[in-house]
């Protein structure tokens, strides 16, 4: 895989108390590592470290003269363990069930000491990548300058422990797992009038609405670049994003506060899985304990996926974090 570095990690303790061997893969972008302020991207479920260039899934946000501009900054991705982007099957994990988000966070952190990183200018990540990053901030509340959680929350709710019990039991006893759950999911990405504005209930060839043909395009082109053992873990790391590690609502403020990051939460007002109510309700907790925390909501019809797709609202958002600094950096 073009510029993929690894960073080998032979006895990392999971919940069972069992050790096992990490490869941890990642890549670099922007800058040389060492000599600007380092911004850590964390990837969504079904993506990877290949944040820009051929293929990169933030090209309308990062890169040249972007919003998170490269020539100012350095960009740093790790691959999630057992997503399956380094093509090497001996690292797909099978006993995804004794892995955390906070496993991630651990690694990720794990990664950043091998790499001399003890400072983080950002860390940015939207979805299953931004409850990643709450971990991370909770696990090293000194690291990160900047904490931006985007599409996202610091706990699954129940809502989504539902949906991802859904799709695993999809991924199990499906006869085609892959493109079934990734389907299910598709409609939790979208909303209604989505997929409305978008289909208007046409059809193509007078037999399938062009909804079910989009639909089945997601489902095989997903089958066609990922595993089912990724997918799997991808899911659990999905559904066990929690800051409290289990203690509840109650401690999350007393958590939160040790945090010194400036903390900018992004929601979506039409997002189906990661509710905006959820992230409003986590905004007035945290000003509660803190100081340096924003909101910014992004309009769109197109749910979840908006932060992927309504990226001018997005850099607009988060311009003031990433342009001051370059402003800094350039006087």
């Amino acid at each position: 895989m073009r510029n993929l570095k690894h960073i080998n990690i032979p006895n990392y303790r999971i919940k069972n108390g069992e050790t096992v061997a990490i490869s941890l893969s990642y890549q670099i972008f922007g800058v040389t590592l060492g000599t600007a302020p380092i911004i850590l991207v964390n990837h969504a479920l079904t993506g990877n470290s290949n944040v820009i260039g051929e293929n990169g899934w933030w090209n309308d946000l990062i890169g040249d003269n972007k919003c998170i501009d490269t020539n100012y900054y350095t960009i740093i991705a790790f691959n999630i363990p057992g997503n399956g982007y380094d093509d090497i099957r001996e690292n797909l994990i099978d006993n995804y069930k004794d892995f955390t988000a906070r496993d991630i966070a651990k690694l990720f952190a794990i990664g950043l000491e091998r790499l001399n990183i003890n400072e983080l200018y950002a860390v940015i990540g939207g979805s299953v990548g931004g409850g990643i990053a709450w971990e991370l901030a909770a696990l090293k509340p000194y690291l990160i300058e900047h904490l931006i959680p985007i599409a996202t929350d610091w706990k699954s709710t129940d809502w989504i422990i539902a949906n991802c019990h859904i799709q695993d039991a999809i991924l199990k006893n499906s006869s085609k797992p892959l493109e079934d759950a990734r389907r299910h999911a598709m409609t939790l990405y979208r909303t209604p009038e989505s997929l409305t504005q978008k289909f208007e209930r046409s059809k193509k060839m007078s037999t399938f609405f062009n909804v079910e043909s989009w639909l089945n395009y997601h489902g095989d082109n997903l089958s066609n670049r990922f595993h089912l053992k990724a997918y799997k873990m991808m899911n659990q790391i999905l559904r066990t994003i929690d800051i409290t590690q289990g203690e509840g609502e109650l401690r999350f403020g007393s958590i939160a506060k040790h945090i010194t990051a400036d903390i900018h939460i992004i929601t979506i007002n039409s997002d189906l899985l990661f509710k905006p109510e959820e992230n409003w309700k986590t905004f007035v907790e945290l000003k509660s304990v803190k100081e340096n925390v924003t909101i910014g909501e992004i309009k769109s019809i197109h749910g979840h996926d908006a932060f992927l797709i309504e990226y001018h609202q997005l850099a607009k958002l988060l311009r003031p974090v990433f342009s001051i600094k370059k402003k800094e950096m350039i006087a």
